[in-house]
Order: C-alpha cells, then sequence, then structure tokens
C-alpha cells in the first residue's frame, strides 16, 4: 500500500469564534492549510521538477498528505474518562446560550462546544490511525487542550484532547504504555494533571518558566515518577533543547518504554512568537519530530498553540517533513 501521512482537519473549526484580536484563532489553522497545500502544488509542479537548478525533490513529503476529515463518531465516553460530566453539560449549556467566558482568555461562540467534540474526535481518530498502521499522524483541530483540567477550561483549552487521546487508548484499545511529550512553550498543567496518577502515562514537558500557567516545576514527577518537567528560561534556545532531551527527556521516555506516543505540538516556543520568549526556530522542530521519530512507536502530533502565522506553518511543516522522510528513510 502507498504510504499516506494522514493530516485530520476540518474546515469546521474555524466556527469556533474566540473574537475579534483574540490570538487563538481560525486564521491559525488556515495559515497551517494554505501552507501545506502550496507545498503539495510545488510538489506536482512539473516546471519544477524539470529546472536543472531546482531541488525538484524539497517537496515530496507534501505528496504524501493525506487530508482526512474527522469523523462524526460520539466522543462523550471518552470525554467522560477525563473530565467530569457537570464541566461538559456547562460547556454546552454556555454555547447553546450562545456562548460566552470560562475566564478572561477562554471564550466559547455557539458552535464552540459542538467543535470541542469534534476536534477530540478528530484526536481519537487519529489515536486509531497509527496504532492501526503503525505510522504517524498529525491533527490539526481547535479548541486546543493541554490546559483543560478535569471541572475548567483554561488557557483557550475547553476540553483536554492529549489526555483523553491518551486515557482512550488505554481503554478502548488496549494499549499498555503510553508517553504524551508536550513541546508547547506553557506547560500542560491539564494533561499533566489527568494523567499524572496512571502509571501507564508517561508525561514530559518542555516549557518556558517563568510563564502561564505557573506549573511544571522539576519537583512536580507525578505519583508513579511518571512526570517529567523541563523548565526553560526566556531566551532559551535549540541547545538548551538537545542538552536536556539527551540528559533528561531520552532516557525518561527510554526507562518507560512506551508502545505509542502523543505529542502535544504547540509552536509558540518560536522566537517570532508574541506570546512567549523562547527562541526556537521553525527548523528546530524538524529536529525535535526525528528524536521521537526514533523511539519506532506509533505517534500521533496534535496541534496546541503557535500565534505567529508564518512561523506556525513553517514548524508544522517541519514537523510533517521530518516524519514522512523518517518512515521513508
Amino acid at each position: 500500500m502507498k504510504y499516506r501521512f494522514p493530516v485530520f482537519y476540518s474546515h469546521l473549526f474555524a466556527g469556533h469564534n474566540t473574537g475579534v484580536g483574540h490570538p487563538e484563532n481560525a486564521g491559525r489553522l488556515t495559515a497551517v492549510v494554505d501552507y501545506l497545500e502550496t507545498c503539495q502544488t510545488l510538489a506536482s509542479d512539473s516546471n519544477l521538477k524539470n529546472d536543472a537548478h531546482a531541488d525538484s525533490h524539497a517537496y515530496d513529503w507534501a505528496e504524501k498528505i493525506s487530508w482526512i476529515e474527522p469523523s462524526n463518531r460520539d466522543v462523550l465516553e471518552a470525554v467522560y474518562l477525563v473530565h467530569d460530566a457537570a464541566y461538559v453539560r456547562a460547556l454546552k449549556a454556555l454555547a447553546s446560550q450562545g456562548g460566552g467566558y470560562l475566564d478572561s482568555d477562554t471564550v466559547l461562540s455557539a458552535q464552540s462546544y459542538d467543535l470541542a467534540l469534534l476536534a477530540v474526535a478528530a484526536w481519537l481518530d487519529g489515536i486509531d490511525w497509527v496504532w492501526q498502521h503503525k505510522t504517524a499522524g498529525f491533527v490539526l483541530a481547535r479548541p486546543p487542550g493541554h490546559h483543560a483540567e478535569r471541572d475548567r477550561g483554561m488557557g483557550f483549552c475547553l476540553l483536554s484532547n492529549a489526555a483523553i487521546a491518551a486515557h482512550y487508548a488505554r481503554a478502548t484499545l488496549n494499549i499498555n504504555r503510553v508517553a504524551i511529550l508536550d513541546w508547547d512553550v506553557h506547560h500542560g498543567n491539564g494533561t499533566q494533571a489527568l494523567v499524572s496518577a496512571n502509571p501507564n502515562i508517561a508525561y514530559c514537558s518542555f516549557h518556558q518558566s517563568p510563564a502561564y500557567p505557573g506549573t511544571g516545576q522539576q519537583r512536580e514527577t507525578g505519583e508513579h515518577h511518571n512526570v517529567l518537567n523541563l523548565p526553560l528560561p526566556p531566551g532559551a534556545d535549540i541547545r538548551n533543547y538537545q542538552s536536556l532531551w539527551a540528559e533528561q527527556a531520552q532516557p525518561f521516555f527510554a526507562n518507560f518504554g512506551a508502545d505509542l506516543m502523543i505529542v502535544s505540538a504547540g509552536y509558540d516556543a518560536n522566537q517570532a512568537d508574541p506570546l512567549a520568549g523562547l527562541s526556537l526556530q521553525p527548523e528546530d522542530y524538524g529536529w525535535f519530530t526525528e528524536v521521537c521519530m526514533q523511539f519506532n512507536v506509533p505517534i500521533l502530533f496534535g496541534l496546541e498553540g503557535g500565534y505567529d502565522y508564518d512561523s506556525l506553518a513553517r514548524s508544522v511543516a517541519a514537523t510533517i517533513r521530518c516524519a514522512v522522510s523518517h518512515r521513508l528513510s
């Protein structure tokens, strides 16, 4: 069978309307889709392929992308693995009233509840796909999720997509050990809280500190030493990440021995991002992807943050390009 790289995406995600000026908006996904589709067009450009001065294989990776619409599956059973039913009902009620604010940063519109469930469906579809095909995939969905806790949303997040996906993988697919890597610039307080009691789920976060939400200190190690927090000071760049990976993260994951990896792929550690102060470049996410792929387990990457359109789009492309190249090498 011809290899395809799945990207789980729907134009419906634009309907999660956060209002004018909100950094977590539909333009984020539009920028990524436009960039990836441009790469796909260049990959099939016969003039480029015939240009002796051009790298005719530079966009071959983009030809492997397969756009997949999320299913309309019922996800509430999976959602209730991590979220209180009363909280989920409150989200639905607020959306049915036209929307409103959970806090000063986190807003719902009339469609946000349904689209939060659609985002969960995309993540679960992604888990099913990568596990069945023993490959990698990417979920391009919103709203994001890693700040959402059991009974409240915060930090632009409504439902904890990565935590839901991890518990679903174990409960429904009987996957024994699931590792979560969170490379978003902000600590995933929600994900950590929702998985730290399970010895068969490991969580590792690279994040800026001090920064929102103020959690993720090194002393937070989980109930079974299954949590590794790696805070970075403002201005840290790829060299700092590489040192922490070699010294702590790689051994942590190797010792855990995951059967499946989930990556909370936020791209707001880019130097160009307006909401943080780290100094990664889009191509650095290619390195990050490569070291994850070296574990040779199915991997699902899922979008979290990233608020500078250009660096976000190029970073997602770097992730997909590296994942495809590793699969084909």
